[in-house]
Parts: structure tokens; sequence; C-alpha cells
């Protein structure tokens, strides 16, 4: 049995390391170069992970995923009533897309067009899973009354509101996570009864 950790340690260091990249420089602003230089790889090396700089990001985006599935999966199970399961799935989520080192589902939402068709239906699949634990819960605030509008629109607009606070929130000025989250509970809910 071959050992695959150091191997596996450098693909997950040029996931983490293109992610960053790709956020703060854009897809096509970031090079393979780029991306081996601050992992202190040879500027080839990545290719021995990935087969081009595409793949890359769809790793990145893949790992965002991954990363927030289990979080969602267990508030989802955990028997919460619909309303703290609605709120901890919020605050969730603004964990993954607003936490420090979380630049993983920020560059899946600005640099979705940039995958491949083939790549894009692969992140999909996993994007799919997500989306369906957001509107399970969001179809049981609506069965428990709590939600007056389509519960469809009403998941697109609430994640696309979490998403664009990449461009807004700054650590440690104004509202915390957790406020964000009662606050956006109480925008699209109605205060608690």
């Amino acid at each position: 049995m071959t050992n695959t950790a150091p191997v596996d340690n450098r693909r997950a260091d040029l996931v983490r390391v293109a992610a960053r990249l790709f956020r703060e420089r854009g897809f096509d602003g970031t090079t393979t170069r780029d991306i081996a230089d601050a992992v202190g790889m040879r500027s080839g090396s990545p290719f021995y992970h990935f087969k081009s700089k595409q793949e890359i990001l769809a790793a990145v985006m893949e790992e965002g995923l991954v990363a927030g599935l289990p979080a969602a999966e267990a508030i989802v199970a955990g028997g919460l009533p619909p309303r703290a399961k609605f709120q901890a799935l919020v605050r969730a989520h603004l964990e993954i897309v607003l936490g420090e080192g979380h630049d993983f589902i920020p560059v899946l939402l600005y640099d979705w067009r940039r995958l491949t068709p083939e790549l894009r239906e692969r992140v999909q699949v996993l994007r799919d899973r997500y989306d369906q634990l957001w509107q399970d819960v969001v179809n049981e605030l609506s069965a428990a009354g709590l939600l007056r509008s389509d519960s469809a629109v009403a998941r697109l607009l609430l994640m696309g509101a979490i998403n664009y606070s990449v461009l807004w929130y700054k650590p440690g000025h104004g509202s915390s996570l957790d406020q964000i989250a009662e606050e956006a509970v109480a925008m699209f809910l109605g205060p608690e009864a």
C-alpha cells in the first residue's frame, strides 16, 4: 500500500491557495504559475494534480460545497422546529460564505461561467444537493404557515442576499454573523411570535 498523504496534502494546498487567489484576483487574473508559486511548487507541478486551470477551479467549487454539506445536513436532520432550523441554516451558510479562509463559495458565485459545460455539470450535482436541503427547510416553513410566498422564490432571494454579503461584510465592523442571521430570518419571516 502506498502513502498518498503528501500528494493529497499538496492537492489540498493547491485548492486552498487557488481559492484565495481566484477570490482576490479573479479566475482570469490568476495563472497556474501564480498558484504554484504561492504553494512553493514549480510552475508545472499543478498539472500533476489537475489537467487544467479550469479543473482547479472546479475543485475549489467542489471543496466549498463539500465543506458546507455536512453542517447543512446535520441541521436539517437535527429535529429543530422550522424557524430555528431555518435560522441555523442561514447562520451556517453565512459562515461558509463569510468565515475566515472561506474563499470557496465566493469563487463559485463569481466564476461559475468559467467552467466548461462538463465541469459545470459535475459541480452542479453538489449544488443541487445543497440547494435541495435549503428547499426542504423553506418548504417546512411554508407548511408551518411561517412563509407566505412561493417557497422556491423565497429560497433563491434569501440565498442571493446572503451570497451578496461577500461584497459588503467586513469582519469586526458592524453586525456579527449571528446578528446578520437573526436579521435575515426576521426580514423573511417577521419577528418571532
